[in-house]
């Protein structure tokens, strides 16, 4: 039986009538994601029609996920909202904290080791405040939320920004910062601009070496990391209903990198076949029952043009599999061209390490796939040439692939199996120890989602190239990054030559899942006696203070921080990797805010001017000294300013050192979001050639903030070293409930306030 069973329910008993309502206001057929939508509004029954892109509007999410790095600060915060217990269904995961070093096995129990004092205290608030809790081991939050709690047509967020994944069983699920799941958690409503949409007709059927995966790292290549954003990707199609549930999850997870809000599919019968295989027949029932509500209306499809901001088509019958990379995971190579591509950029062609897994590709279907490549290498006299190593999605996942035989098969080929958890993934990967930095050129593939530079192993110098794992499996067998299975042999120990026959797998276990332990504990009834330790002198754990308001005389005299040039991820200006252990501790990671972003005067990393002293050194340690002289900084940036995860530190710990402003010519939604949130300005140049004006000894006066309001344009004084002055306008996003949170200090200052009235 399903996790709240009862919520589920209600979400079905009253979705007819409020998507009817939404469609009669609107006088259209309505797609999926905007039957989602309307019928989690928070006021109920819709009463007017919201205008893509443009409102913001007031949504009831059914659910809160959050994974172990982001739920300390989210659970920091949630303690001071003063509430005794969360007013939706939420859990917390413990994924990201397992360093992959030597084995599943080995690498878990030293994490019970140097991390129990974090998991200590996630699993005592979640007892406390009545959370769901996944002890270390269970799985990767995305995989275990798709197997327990996701549910056609529900509306969850999530603090990581592949929540999204959930969008494979036909959910709007969108990656936030820790301060709106903290709204969330508190009974509050949850702010979103109303998405544009963005229609993918898929046709055709995937066969032979193509996969779910490639259909997304199509999308990527067409619509960049930034072509999504502010948008909802829909699938739909012959192809969308053809391939199994856990291949949309897939797609839907990558969403996340082309900076798209969420995607889902809609309902069919490859997620009735899911929900059912993972013991949850009582959600299939329900979702039968209004299975017409649970995906576009037929007109949609037929006409998509129509009803979608952009219509994209893919012919899945002629889609050729695919590696993205490296640096950006939409730089897409067909396989076929991979050889004349790495010749003319010189990318290594050895291969090192070849990973598969993670919350992207470690579906049950995914292993079993890979598995039957990794058996041909001993049945057809091979040996695989690259390290391998597999991490399985979760704790039901990996039981059930070593009941029927796949670890065995991995482990016969010299294949590594790491936990259940993120592991290279996000960088916990101790593969150079405190080498990494300086380490060698090299090359690996793995089946994630991200391949920015240092992201899996702290090497700037590994190039990463995302595929699917039968693609990843075939070239870590090859050992080389051109080797194409589909025309291309391997010479065995007999001297043959031999070619890899196809990957061959199932949607689901023809045994059923099996799990004796699944690492969920279920919170006390009534927590209040439950008391929640934070050691004073703890390095991985502080209580937090509210942020005091960013008064306007203080916009005045500003210095800038830096000037970030190119690409500025959130792991550049919050790394994960080793830093991940004070996720809990804001002053300790404030340690590594922009270090890792590109000074724009001097191309170099973690180096800028103090203005006070006209002396280099390290971003944190120079914004400290501004701070001590109580001056405010300002952060300026190019375009997408934030891509990447939906980590709130981002945000947190540049408020905490004192910067007041982040300027830029675009931002990534979540990112903007999680700026405003922290009581933080998060402003756009007008004119994107202002950029070029901003010189490293700067000053910044803000003249008419006096007047901020929404849809009106600040502008900066910018004086020069040398006295001149420049005038430039800058535009923000802020309606009046944002323009609240910065007056008061944050978002959760102003919970706290409305708690207390």
């Amino acid at each position: 039986m399903a996790f709240d069973i009862d919520m589920i329910k209600s979400v079905y008993a009253r979705m007819a009538e409020r998507v009817d309502k939404a469609r009669e206001l609107t006088g259209k057929p309505l797609t999926l994601s905007e039957k989602i939508l309307y019928s989690h509004l928070w006021d109920g029954i819709p009463t007017k029609e919201f205008k893509r892109g443009k409102d913001y509007v007031d949504f009831a999410p059914d659910r809160v996920a959050c994974q172990d790095a982001t739920a300390q600060m989210a659970l920091l915060q949630f303690m001071h909202a003063g509430k005794p217990k969360v007013a939706v269904p939420t859990t917390v995961h413990c994924d990201h904290l397992i360093q992959a070093k030597v084995g599943a096995e080995a690498d878990l129990k030293r994490a019970n080791q140097t991390s129990n004092e974090v998991f200590d205290f996630l699993e005592s608030v979640s007892n406390k405040y009545g959370i769901g809790f996944w002890k270390p081991g269970a799985g990767i939050i995305h995989q275990v939320v798709l197997e327990n709690y996701a549910f056609p047509g529900g509306m969850m967020i999530g603090t990581d920004s592949h929540t999204v994944n959930a969008g494979g069983l036909g959910m709007v699920a969108i990656g936030v910062g820790g301060a709106d799941a903290v709204d969330v958690m508190a009974g509050m409503a949850w702010e979103l601009k109303f998405p544009k949409l963005i229609g993918v007709k898929l046709t055709g059927k995937l066969s032979g070496w193509t996969a779910p995966k490639d259909v997304i790292l199509k999308v990527a290549d067409i619509l960049t990391v930034k072509g999504g954003t502010g948008a909802i990707i829909e699938y739909f199609g012959e192809g969308a209903t053809s391939m199994s549930c856990t291949g949309k999850g897939t797609i839907c997870n990558m969403g996340a990198e082309v900076g798209a809000t969420t995607s889902t599919f809609g309902y069919d019968e490859s997620m009735d076949r899911y929900l059912r295989g993972t013991d949850r027949a009582d959600v299939a029932d329900e979702a039968k029952k209004v299975a017409a509500y649970l995906t576009a209306d037929p007109e949609v499809y037929r006409e998509p043009e129509k009803y979608f901001d952009q219509v994209i088509e893919i012919d899945l019958s002629t889609l050729e599999p695919h590696l993205n990379g490296p640096f950006t995971p939409d730089l897409a190579t067909p396989i076929s061209k991979m050889g004349e591509a790495a010749k003319k950029n010189d990318w290594p062609l050895n291969v090192e390490v070849g990973l598969i897994g993670s919350c992207t590709n470690s579906s049950y279907e995914d292993i079993s796939r890979a598995a039957s490549l990794a058996k041909q290498v001993s049945d057809k006299k091979l040996k695989t040439k690259s390290k391998f190593t597999i991490t399985p999605g979760s704790e039901m996942v990996r039981y059930t692939i070593e009941r029927d035989g796949f670890i065995k098969t991995f482990n016969d080929i010299g294949a590594t199996v790491f936990a259940n958890a993120c592991g290279p993934c996000i960088g916990m990967w101790d593969r150079y120890g405190d080498k990494a930095a300086n380490g060698p050129r090299n090359t690996i593939v793995h089946s994630f989602n991200r391949n920015f530079a240092k992201r899996a192993d702290g090497n700037p110098n590994t190039l990463a190239f995302v595929g699917s794992p039968e693609l990843v499996t075939a070239i870590a067998i090859s050992g080389r990054l051109d080797f194409n299975p589909i025309t291309d042999t391997l010479i065995n120990e007999e001297g043959q030559e031999v070619k890899l026959d196809e990957p061959r797998g199932y949607e689901l276990p023809p045994e059923g899942f099996a799990v004796e332990d699944a690492g969920y504990i279920a919170p006390k009834e009534d927590g209040s006696s439950v008391e929640v330790k934070v050691a004073s002198d703890s390095e991985r754990l502080q209580l937090l203070a509210p942020f005091t308001p960013i008064t306007n005389e203080s916009l005045k005299g500003m210095k800038l921080l830096i000037k970030a040039f190119g690409k500025c991820t959130t792991d550049h200006i919050s790394m994960a990797g080793p830093w991940l252990r004070y996720r809990g501790h804001l002053d300790n990671i404030s340690n590594n805010t922009l270090i890792g972003a590109v000074n724009a005067f001097n191309k170099k990393t973690n180096f800028v001017k103090n203005q006070l002293t006209g002396e280099y050194g390290g971003v944190p340690d120079t914004q400290r000294a501004y701070k001590a002289k109580g001056i405010k900084t300002i952060v300026v940036g190019d375009h997408n300013y934030g891509e990447g995860s939906s980590r709130e530190h981002a945000a947190m710990q540049p408020r905490h050192l004192g910067v007041a402003a982040v300027l830029v010519k675009s931002f990534a939604r979540i990112h903007e979001t999680n700026l405003k949130k922290q009581g933080m300005l998060a402003l756009t140049f007008a004119n994107e050639n202002d950029y070029d004006k901003i010189q490293e000894d700067d000053t910044f006066n803000f003249v008419d903030i006096d007047k901020f309001a929404p849809d009106v344009p600040l502008t900066i004084e910018v004086v020069h070293a040398d006295g001149s002055k420049d005038l430039i306008k800058v535009n923000h996003s802020y309606n009046a409930q944002q323009i609240a949170w910065f007056r008061e200090g944050s978002a959760l200052n102003m919970i706290k306030k409305e708690n207390a009235a």
